[in-house]
């Protein structure tokens, strides 16, 4: 059924840890578990030969007849597109209706989208990219007004004074777009690491600030977030032009790894360094021994697989705003499975159309 949206109005005095002013105006989801049933639903549509067939069968689901008027061929891209364009549409209706301390939350949750675009636009530009197609590709909810003027920036300096000086990534970009330098592969993944750690070091102490609930359920899952990065990180600037004090600067000053095992990862120059930097870490152990004996699965789809295992554990206590982020995050990754299992009908992999990641 559909998610079903109500406004209540607490009248409660504020208790210890709760978040919110003794009157809040808050956004209750009476059915914010409102998934489909991948079990069936999806092994259904993959009887299929064609993604047309799956307007049928994701027209009984949630997402309704989002899909009607789409002309056939149905394209994997349209199916990705609608999808996400519903859920901006669900996210902006709680944003609209949110009290002042959660629609700051919710305003948190758009910054990372901000980042990536500016990420796509900065690189497609670099590779000559259509300035109008990169801008199709950027996320909804990460648009901001003059994004497509970085396509015409050529240094961290001019897209910072042009750009992003007017925009909530300010604070953020201080501190790795005052170089002259052109742009270059390494320093624009430099720039993107850069701003995701003062993105999740802001958030993370926002959070912590609200105390409760929320401080736990969001600690728990930033922490893994910064230790995710932590470890890709490391291992993608493995034989690169990048040094090791230059990737210590990226990582964030939280998580699970924080310090000691951050320290190690600074240290590392193999992958087998860093397995055995987190082997002290039960969970990443665990994660990296899947990863070793499981060679249909890469390292990111098992962290895929822990993220929406924590997401699912946000659901489990009351009064908190990490709901929020963690109904967005799974339905993200619901989203990614429809169009995984679309690719692989398309592509006729059906042998390959159950390696999504399962959320219920």
């Amino acid at each position: 059924s559909r998610i079903r949206f109500r406004s209540i109005r607490c009248r409660h005095k504020r208790r210890p840890g709760r978040p919110g002013r003794r009157f809040v105006r808050v956004i209750f989801c009476a059915r914010l578990l409102c998934f489909i049933d991948e079990q069936l639903t999806l092994s259904v549509m993959a009887l299929h030969d064609g993604a047309a067939d799956m307007r049928m069968h994701l027209a009984v689901t949630d997402y309704g007849n989002f899909l009607q008027n789409e002309p056939s061929p149905l394209q994997t891209m349209t199916i990705s597109e609608k999808c996400t364009e519903k859920l901006v549409e669900e996210f902006n209706y709680i944003r609209c209706n949110a009290s002042a301390e959660l629609g700051k939350f919710l305003d948190y949750i758009t910054y990372g989208y901000m980042i990536d675009n500016v990420i796509l636009l900065l690189t497609g530009t670099l590779h000559e990219r259509d300035t109008r197609e990169l801008l199709e590709k950027c996320h909804p909810l990460g648009k901001f007004q003059s994004l497509a003027t970085l396509a015409i920036t050529t240094s961290p300096k001019d897209a910072y004074k042009l750009v992003l000086v007017d925009t909530p990534l300010a604070g953020y970009a201080q501190k790795c777009f005052t170089e002259s330098q052109d742009f270059t592969e390494l320093n624009i993944e430099v720039i993107r690491n850069t701003l995701y750690k003062a993105y999740l070091e802001e958030f993370y102490a926002y959070c912590q600030s609200l105390g409760g609930a929320t401080a736990d359920v969001m600690g728990e899952i930033l922490r893994f977030e910064a230790d995710r990065r932590a470890i890709n990180i490391t291992i993608n600037s493995l034989d690169t032009e990048l040094t090791k004090e230059g990737r210590g600067e990226l990582y964030c000053n939280f998580g699970d790894l924080y310090p000691e095992g951050v320290a190690r990862l600074e240290r590392a120059d193999t992958q087998d360094a860093v397995r055995q930097a987190v082997e002290s870490f039960g969970q990443y152990r665990e994660l990296f021994q899947e990863d070793q004996f499981n060679r249909d699965k890469s390292l990111e789809d098992w962290f895929f697989e822990f993220e929406v295992k924590l997401n699912k554990l946000a659901f489990e206590q009351q009064f908190q705003y990490g709901v929020f982020y963690a109904y967005m995050k799974l339905k993200e990754q619901e989203i990614r499975n429809i169009v995984w299992i679309a690719e692989c009908i398309s592509q006729d992999q059906k042998s390959r159309i159950n390696q999504y990641i399962p959320i219920w």
